[in-house]
């Protein structure tokens, strides 16, 4: 079995000082919010054993604050590929770039490709999947769980949703 993990970037300033949008920042929310996510994640047992993620300022401070949560803290590895990947990018991401002994990872990027690719790789008759429709708003986690041996064999339709959480979720407790 494979668990890959999917958390979109914590929410960012509206522009970075640059003007460039790779380097947008994490604002006070996001901040806060990825922190929380990391506690979630290590009180729960949902901690990666690898993360992949986007070269964009607020992917990478998102992964520092989320991993900063767990221990030992995940190897993390930048993808420069992530940054703007749809969902089939995604996909050929995960079968190249994912260490053959990692049984759990983390992607952490972007949407559109993060929440198309969410809704891509679990199956359709998967109740849970309904969850997914509507939104993948900043620091959402989706956790797709795999029958697969092996990364190489991660297929679309194959994933079954273990669960969905999002900040709004997880004060509303129903994370």
């Amino acid at each position: 079995m494979r668990r890959l993990m999917l958390l979109r970037h914590a929410k960012t300033e509206k522009t970075a000082p640059s003007g460039q949008d790779r380097d947008r920042r994490l604002d006070e929310r996001g901040r806060i919010e990825a922190p929380e996510m990391g506690r979630y994640m290590a009180r729960n047992g949902l901690v990666p054993e690898v993360m992949l993620v986007s070269p964009a300022t607020r992917a990478r401070e998102s992964a520092l604050l989320l991993g900063a949560q767990f221990h030992p803290e995940p190897s993390l590895v930048q993808i420069a590929d992530l940054y703007g990947a749809d969902a089939s990018e995604l996909l050929h991401i995960v079968r190249r770039e994912m260490p053959a002994t990692a049984k759990s990872a983390i992607i952490i990027g972007h949407n559109p490709g993060l929440h198309e690719f969410a809704i891509t790789l679990t199956a359709s008759s998967d109740p849970k999947a309904a969850s997914l429709s509507d939104n993948f708003p900043t620091t959402a986690l989706a956790i797709i769980d795999f029958p697969a041996g092996s990364w190489a064999k991660i297929a679309p339709d194959t994933g079954r949703l273990e669960r969905f959480v999002s900040p709004r979720l997880l004060r509303e407790g129903d994370g």
